[in-house]
C-alpha cells in the first residue's frame, strides 16, 4: 500500500507594504505588531548620513534621488503600497514636501503612496480631532518645525515638549515618553501625537487614551494604520482608538 503523501495549505497569500525608512531606523519589529497576518513588510533605508538628528538631517533622508532607489530596492516584491516611514523627512518641508514624497513613491512604484506625515493628517480627519499635543523626542528646532507643519495643514498646536535628543531614540525607555505626555497635556487639546518612527509606543497607546481621556497617536501607529486603509485592512492594536 502506498503511504499517502501530505497535502499543504498556504502560504496564505500576502498584501506587500514597501517600507522606506531612514538608515538609523531600528524598529521594525514596532511596525509589524500592527500588521494582520496576511500583510507583509518589506523594509530598506535611506543612505547613512555621518550626522545627529536634525533639521539638516531630516532633509538629508528626504532627497529624491535616495527614496527612488530605495523603492526600485523593493519593486522586485512589486509591493501594493509605497510607505516613507520617517516623520520628520516628511514634515520637515512642509505640507508640499509631504505629497511630493508620496507622488515621487507611487509613480516610482505604480502602487499607492504615503508618508508619515500625511498619515498623520488622514488619522486627524478621521477623528475629527485637531488641537493637537505636539510630543517629540527631537531638539527644540525639529519640533517647532512639526508645529509648523500642522499649523499649515489647518490644525492648531495645543502644546508641545521634546526630549531635545539627536541621537539614540529608539532606545528612550516608555516611561520617559510617558512622562513628557503627562507633563505637556493640557485640557484643551483633543489629541496627543507622539512623532518619530523611532520612537518606541505601541505598547503605551491604549493605557494613556483611558488615563488622559482623548486619543493618543504615534508615528508608527499612523503610517501603519493609513498604508493598511490603503489595502482595505484593518491595523492590529487593541483598545487603540484610531483602529476601534
Amino acid at each position: 500500500m502506498q503511504p499517502i503523501e501530505p497535502t499543504f495549505a498556504g502560504p496564505e497569500v500576502q498584501a506587500g507594504i514597501g517600507v522606506v525608512c531612514p538608515f538609523d531606523m531600528a524598529l521594525d519589529r514596532e511596525l509589524w505588531r500592527w500588521m494582520p497576518s496576511d500583510v507583509s513588510l518589506f523594509f530598506t533605508r535611506t543612505p547613512f548620513f555621518d550626522e545627529p538628528v536634525s533639521l539638516e538631517m531630516a532633509e538629508d533622508v528626504s532627497d529624491d534621488a535616495d527614496i527612488l532607489a530605495a523603492v526600485k530596492n523593493l519593486s522586485a516584491v512589486r509591493p501594493a503600497v509605497m510607505a516613507y516611514a520617517c516623520t520628520s523627512g516628511s514634515f520637515v518641508n512642509g505640507l508640499s514636501g509631504a505629497r511630493h514624497i508620496s507622488k515621487v513613491m507611487a509613480a516610482a512604484a505604480d502602487a499607492h503612496g504615503v508618508s508619515t506625515s500625511e498619515a498623520l493628517l488622514e488619522a486627524l480627519e478621521y477623528l475629527g480631532v485637531s488641537r493637537v499635543v505636539v510630543i517629540t523626542p527631537y531638539v527644540a528646532d525639529l519640533t517647532v518645525r512639526l508645529g509648523d507643519f500642522l499649523e499649515e495643514a489647518g490644525h492648531s498646536v495645543a502644546a508641545q515638549a521634546g526630549l531635545g535628543l539627536d541621537g539614540g531614540i529608539w532606545q528612550v525607555p516608555y516611561q520617559a515618553t510617558c512622562d513628557l505626555i503627562r507633563g505637556a497635556d493640557v485640557p484643551e487639546a483633543d489629541v496627543v501625537f507622539i512623532s518619530c518612527t523611532n520612537l518606541p509606543t505601541y505598547d503605551i497607546i491604549a493605557p494613556l487614551e483611558r488615563e488622559l481621556g482623548k486619543p493618543v497617536l504615534s508615528a508608527n501607529q499612523v503610517t501603519a494604520w493609513a498604508s493598511l486603509r490603503r489595502l482595505g485592512k484593518a491595523a492590529v492594536g487593541p483598545g487603540q482608538r484610531l483602529l476601534a
